[in-house]
């Protein structure tokens, strides 16, 4: 059987088994370009165990008289308003008829697929609203997919199997958010689509960390990378980056020191030099973890990952968690949710790392490509100073020599704009680095209590037992 086969037959019976399974019940309205994840509950036989009602509106004048209007027929709002409706009026119908013995759950998506002459961008929102037992306040799991391949009937196909996966995951897949997520992307292939939010709400949820959620999303290889705003809330990238200037820092941020903060700041400064002034109120400041920071051997430590997203939100921080190592795909992903400038901000130390061949072994062109790559519409380095502790020595980006072989695009890149020298100075903290931190800590040196802002303290008790930053 061919991997294509054992997908669909995986689907089907996944199908089945919510179709001969009592406890649940409910409808289905898929809109726009959605008409797919019904058809699989029709198709597997015993429909009738599950399926209220089957409703597909395309024409927007249809779809307006249904839900009321929106400002985009694609989006979270329309999303929730098709979960108003739907559940409630399946509780109104059938919650005295069978309600006692009966999870009832409203399944909704909107979809913009490909269509004629249409070169994107194409995505769904998908959304369940369900009980957890018979007669509960309802729960909500929604969810944005963003639809990678120029084809509709492979569109229509990647979200029919999602659609049943979703609701397959939910009602069995629940208890473990790993295994839910995985669940939730099986027998579909990685490159036809990314998840790149996702949220559990309302009754049972209420002490629920969405954050978490998101983080598995993007271990399990489901998305790039997820965002969480100051107020702890997750982020849908696309929406909240959507033309808006950024400053982003990478970093471990373990533990979190105020020299982050304070060559941030530098940057930004630097960066409103060049900035309209109309753009810098919509400026954002991003924290980006990669996830290999967050793991201890294979597993992330949940609790340590919460304190450090808690002390980055307490300084004001978006953090953006992703599972890219190079800094070209960084640059990539920024520019694919906003054609805003981008300001990188990096320090002496990791602008001579990537002149390391290591990081363009595997690419065409190597070097010289990771840079184009890199410096795509409006991006730039802004680099801040560092200090040899050997020699004294004060190094700038204007002073920085790069390796031989590099020079001459060094200077190019110098020359041309491409990386900007920041003035920043605090010598003090220049002089302590986070490991010299993480050492103060470990050795009992309540000396590192100068370097770390208050909202960080927390993270050192993670640091005390001799874990390494």
């Amino acid at each position: 059987m061919s991997t294509i086969e054992q997908a669909l037959a995986a689907t089907q019976e996944k199908a089945l088994r919510i179709n001969l399974d009592p406890a649940f019940y409910g409808s289905f309205a898929e809109i726009g370009a959605g008409q797919e994840t019904a058809n699989w509950f029709f198709r597997a036989g015993a429909a009738a165990g599950t399926v209220a009602k089957s409703l597909s509106a395309y024409d927007m004048t249809v779809s307006d008289s249904i839900y009321g209007t929106s400002k985009r027929y694609v989006s979270e709002e329309r999303l929730e308003q098709m979960m108003d409706i739907e559940f409630a009026q399946l509780i109104d119908r059938l919650g005295e008829k069978r309600g006692e013995n009966t999870r009832f759950f409203a399944f909704c998506n909107t979809v913009k697929a490909k269509g004629y002459r249409d070169n994107g961008p194409w995505s769904a929102w998908l959304g369940v609203r369900f009980q957890l037992k018979p007669g509960a306040e309802p729960s909500d799991l929604v969810m944005h997919v963003r639809l990678l391949i120029p084809d509709h009937d492979l569109q229509m196909r990647v979200l029919g199997i999602l659609g049943v996966n979703l609701l397959h995951a939910l009602f069995y897949d629940r208890e473990r958010m790993d295994s839910f997520v995985q669940s939730v992307g099986e027998h579909v292939d990685r490159h036809f689509f990314e998840i790149d939010y996702m949220r559990f709400s309302g009754n049972g949820f209420s002490m629920f960390d969405n954050r978490i959620l998101a983080l598995q999303l993007v271990r399990s290889g489901l998305s790039e990378a997820t965002l969480f705003c100051p107020d702890g809330t997750v982020a849908q990238p696309a929406d909240l980056l959507y033309k808006r200037p950024i400053v982003l820092m990478r970093g471990s941020f373990m533990p979190l020191c105020n020299i982050h903060m304070e060559m941030m700041e530098s940057v930004r400064t630097k960066f409103y030099e060049d900035l309209p002034e109309a753009q810098q109120s919509r400026e954002i400041d991003i924290c980006e973890l990669s996830l290999s920071n967050l793991l201890r051997g294979n597993e992330v430590d949940l609790l340590e990952f919460i304190d450090r997203a808690d002390a980055l939100a307490a300084m004001g921080k978006t953090v953006m968690i992703t599972n890219i190592a190079h800094f070209h795909r960084i640059s990539e992903l920024l520019n694919s949710y906003t054609k805003e400038p981008i300001a990188i901000a990096l320090s002496i130390g990791l602008l001579n790392e990537l002149f390391k061949d290591k990081w363009a072994e595997d690419i065409p062109g190597g070097i010289l490509s990771c840079m184009g790559h890199i410096f795509r519409n409006k991006t730039k380095f802004y680099v801040t100073p560092w200090i040899n502790r050997s020699t004294g020595e004060f190094v700038t980006a204007g002073t920085y020599r790069a390796p031989e072989e590099y020079l001459y695009l060094y200077r190019h890149l110098r020359e041309s704009g491409k990386i900007v020298e920041v003035p920043y100075f605090n010598q003090k903290l220049l002089m302590s680095t986070p490991r010299d931190i993480v050492r103060m800590i470990q050795s009992g040196d309540e000396a590192w209590k100068e370097y770390v802002p208050e909202a960080a303290y927390r993270m050192a008790e993670h640091l005390k037992g001799g874990e390494q930053a």
